[in-house]
């Protein structure tokens, strides 16, 4: 009897499930503000950079590879200037800042050099992925391709050179079951 009473009172009660009301959507306010240039003056540089984007130079772009490197090289062309430094500019920075030794400083520049006019274009790449060995490679790679497009006949030289080659070198993958792509775990006979 007991069982059915309390049965009885929970049937009275009222249902557990609650109406849920929709939450009103906050307004949210639209203001537009009049802004002009002359609220925001500018510096001098910054004009200049601007004035420079406006007047679009023509450039010649060629893709290097080197193991996981890849550089996305920009040619450009400028008057000859005296020095034998070229205008490299490396991810923003002076080739020479990038590259710290001497050897891959040579590796970077090596294409132009072959052709004698490290001082006749100015180079903009942005290289990623890889070592800073590789990186210099690459920088190379695309900066010799960069250069057949300007003009073909460099191909030659470049060619030559074995700067248009693209080293298909790269570290072998691990194969399943050895420690590395080739080395095996140590074999012990008991």
């Amino acid at each position: 009897m007991e069982k059915k009473k309390t049965i009885a009172k929970a049937a009275k009660k009222k249902p557990l499930k609650k109406e849920i009301k929709p939450k009103e959507k906050p307004v949210i306010k639209e203001e537009v503000l009049a802004v002009s240039a002359a609220d925001f003056p500018m510096s001098s540089e910054e004009e200049m950079y601007l004035n420079k984007d406006k007047k679009a130079r023509r450039y010649f772009e060629g893709v290097g590879r080197r193991k996981t490197a890849i550089a996305r090289v920009r040619l450009l062309t400028i008057k000859p200037f005296e020095g034998d430094e070229g205008k490299i500019t490396v991810n923003d920075k002076f080739y020479k800042q990038y590259f710290p030794t001497g050897d891959m400083q040579q590796i970077a520049e090596a294409a132009l050099r072959k052709l004698k006019s490290l001082n006749r274009f100015e180079v903009v790449a942005r290289i990623s992925g890889g070592g800073i060995h590789a990186q210099a490679e690459a920088l190379r790679h695309g900066l010799a391709r960069a250069l057949v497009i300007f003009n073909l006949d460099f191909r030659k030289k470049l060619k030559k050179a074995g700067y248009l080659k693209r080293d298909p070198r790269a570290k072998e993958r691990r194969k399943y079951g050895l420690k590395k792509a080739r080395k095996s775990p140590q074999w012990a006979k008991r």
